[in-house]
């Protein structure tokens, strides 16, 4: 069934997202719940199909739609509506972007624009898309943004808790058991380290004693998700490939990890390319105490940083208003 398009808007929510997570590089991510940018996407009827980025406060970014991921991420979806529905009727996309997740902070701020945007679009259009799709059309804006259309930022952001990207030729992600009591303490220290910078440290070739131990890690981590052993998800948060070498990039790095662990973390690593680390662990007690030993180690430097306490989201986006 063609769908029908009126003027009409919808307010969401596009939550920040912690990558990789140690042992899962591009492949595992996972959603929090108090940190995102709010947004406000309309569609209405026209002559062609049309996109327009008509505000943005918090950060200095593109208008022009081309140069910016959540205009990226709607042509994908416009492209596959255009080929979903040959004789269907065009419409404008008219979007806001409230920033509240720093660029380049590394918890997913270029994910939560892309996603947020298509969401939105999808559910004003009848929700014709399902959820592995509009993750595709929301790669796209990382594509822009990083130069790489991965996925373990706007997967999460999208589906909520935990997700693994299986596979991305063809793209398969699965929404991962979320075990209540897992809090999430992330530091953004203030400097800028772009993902196609990070990126570039990392090697091509991976040794091969390195890659077992990681698929291992995985593999564990996973199980302890499902088993809710904590013991286990611990021994599997290591990262012994990426974070070698980003971590240099990061500074205090080393003793924020240590002092993380030592009040009882599960593990401590690199949010997605950095600057930003993070920290799971059980129960918000653990969380506080994790906060304020990474407060106490970068209050004592030169740099700003943001720090959020956050329990794990399992809704993903979530709708704030719609007409």
């Amino acid at each position: 069934m063609i769908p029908t398009i009126t003027k009409q808007h919808i307010s969401v929510f596009a939550p920040a997202t912690v990558a990789n997570l140690s042992c899962g590089f591009d492949v595992l991510g996972t959603c929090l719940d108090n940190v995102g940018d709010p947004m406000r996407i309309d569609i209405e009827p026209c002559q062609n199909f049309e996109i327009e980025i008509s505000k943005i406060t918090g950060a200095n970014l593109p208008y022009e739609p081309e140069k910016n991921v959540v205009g990226v991420a709607i042509k994908a979806l416009q492209e596959s509506y255009q080929k979903k529905y040959p004789n269907a009727q065009p419409f404008k996309a008219t979007v806001e972007i409230h920033k509240k997740i720093k660029a380049g902070s590394g918890i997913g701020s270029s994910a939560a624009s892309s996603t947020g945007a298509v969401y939105g679009v999808n559910k004003l259009l009848g929700d014709i898309f399902d959820k592995v799709e509009l993750i595709s059309f929301a790669m796209e804006g990382e594509r822009l943004a990083s130069g790489n259309a991965h996925a373990d930022n706007v997967a999460p952001a999208l589906l909520g808790g935990f997700s693994l990207v299986r596979s991305y030729t063809p793209l398969d992600v699965i929404k991962l058991h979320t075990p209540k009591d897992l809090y999430i303490t992330v530091i953004h220290p203030q400097i800028e380290v772009k993902t196609a910078d990070s990126r570039a440290v990392l090697k091509q070739k991976v040794n091969l004693k390195n890659a077992i131990h990681q698929w291992g890690n995985l593999g564990g981590f996973i199980a302890g998700l499902y088993s809710e052993d904590y013991k286990l998800m611990s021994r599997s948060l290591q990262d012994v490939i990426v974070e070698p070498l980003r971590s240099i990039l990061i500074p205090k790095f080393q003793e924020v990890k240590q002092a993380s662990l030592d009040k009882g973390a599960l593990g401590c690593g690199i949010s997605g390319s950095g600057p930003s680390i993070y920290a799971l662990s059980k129960g918000i007690e653990t969380a506080q105490s994790v906060q304020k030993a990474m407060e106490n180690i970068y209050s004592k430097t030169q740099i700003p940083f943001d720090i959020h306490v956050s329990k794990i989201n399992t809704e993903g986006i979530k709708i704030t208003e719609r007409s």
